[in-house]
């Protein structure tokens, strides 16, 4: 047999293995996890062989398409009273979303590129800088809740959404995780949250615990109208160029919508329906191809340049956040 025999022999075998995974993942669907991270779709057998052979880490999943889900997970993170209104009241006005959108969403992609690819040294330096903006991020007696940055369990629960988003990401765009896997990727996503002030024997022992974890936090889920208010203009944009305008919120509408859980969008108030979903999972599998066929350093943008910015923001006394 010739090497490109071996080569192309290897690859049907690799098919065939994640066809086998999926089947399996979507029975354990069905166990644990089971409504908390949206389902596998079908994929082409060519994708399945693609990653196959990249043999990925869960940090793969950090890649230009995980941009469309952004402002679902912002979404999600929001939905606990105590991080919406911290945000949504922030006095730190270099940092609010809703102002500075370039900003906020720079300092929250390098946050993630740092807690998943980044050395021990630019964790360090990050944590200081996200910590000194986090000091002044506390409630006030006008306040409807009380909130406090530093508060370890609503951190928890920022990561627990990262790391959910990182799971729907990995199954919409990569594929199935067999169950090893898939815990292997869960103990990994800890540094989501012990980056900053969570403490290692906060996060969830195992996934089963995670997913406990998860459905008893939606008691405590609610958004309320002046957070929804702010988080409506995050999706929708009313001061863009009128020749665009509506095709663009229509997009933006529908990533949110579609990468949120639907007790989430009833918080948000927003409609869902088949044709919705069709036009979503068209989309996304469009997308999948794109990404699929993207050389590494494409697909991995802007992650990878993050992290060469944070390293040249600490070379010059850049501020960090």
């Amino acid at each position: 047999m010739t090497v490109e025999q071996e080569r192309r022999r290897a690859a049907r075998a690799a098919g065939v293995a994640i066809g086998r995974a999926t089947a399996t993942v979507a029975g354990a669907a069905r166990g644990i996890g089971a409504g908390i991270f949206m389902p596998v779709p079908p994929r082409p057998d060519w994708q399945r062989r693609i990653w196959a052979r990249r043999d990925p880490g869960f940090s793969d999943a950090l890649m230009w398409v995980s941009l469309l889900a952004g402002r679902a997970n912002v979404i999600m993170q929001l939905a606990r009273p105590g991080v919406g209104h911290g945000v949504a009241e922030s006095r730190v006005e270099s940092g609010r979303a809703d102002l500075h959108p370039v900003k906020r969403a720079r300092t929250t992609f390098t946050y993630l590129a740092v807690a998943y690819r980044g050395t021990a040294e630019q964790k360090a330096v990050y944590r200081r800088a996200v910590d000194g903006s986090h000091r002044q991020v506390r409630s006030t007696p006008e306040s409807p809740v009380k909130y406090n940055a530093f508060d370890r369990d609503l951190q928890l629960w920022v990561a627990a959404c990262l790391y959910k988003g990182g799971v729907d990401v990995w199954h919409q765009f990569i594929g199935p995780m067999d169950p090893e896997t898939a815990e292997a990727h869960y103990r990994a996503g800890a540094v989501l949250g012990t980056t900053l002030q969570v403490h290692p024997d906060q996060w969830p022992e195992d996934l089963a615990a995670f997913e406990r974890y998860w459905n008893d936090s939606l008691e405590r889920v609610h958004i309320d109208d002046a957070v929804r208010r702010y988080l409506n203009d995050l999706v929708v944009k009313d001061d863009l160029p009128k020749l665009i305008r509506k095709p663009v919120n229509d997009l933006a509408l529908l990533l949110a919508t579609g990468f949120l859980p639907q007790r989430f969008r009833d918080e948000m108030r927003w409609d869902w329906d088949d044709e919705r979903q069709r036009r979503f999972e068209r989309l996304l599998a469009v997308c999948s191809a794109v990404v699929a066929l993207s050389p590494r350093p494409l697909r991995e943008f802007p992650f990878n340049v993050l992290l060469l910015d944070l390293d040249r923001r600490v070379r010059r006394g850049i501020p960090l956040v």
